[in-house]
């Protein structure tokens, strides 16, 4: 499932790429792996990521919240964590 999540987060225009946390702690084990910047638990799902300067954050952060709505059914907290500037 966090590999669909980080699917559907990056379908998202605006998203630059996922942030795992200021210490990396900000993921999903699996086996042999993690999956950052989605951190799925029983009762949440977090999504921290990073935004292009160029996009309205609440905009791009509510449209995340959407898509990984639709693939879950915990409750979804979405942080956006830096901007970045547009490719010039």
């Amino acid at each position: 499932m966090a590999d669909r999540v980080v699917a559907a987060v990056l379908a998202v225009p605006g998203v630059v790429r996922l942030h795992a946390g200021a210490f990396g702690e900000v993921a999903t084990y699996l086996p042999g792996r993690a999956v950052t910047g989605v951190r799925l638990r029983p009762d949440e799902a977090e999504v921290h990521l990073v935004v292009s300067a160029g996009r309205p954050i609440p905009e791009v952060a509510g449209n995340v919240h959407e898509a990984v709505r639709a693939l879950v059914s915990e409750p979804v907290h979405v942080f956006v964590e830096d901007v970045e500037p547009s490719p010039t």
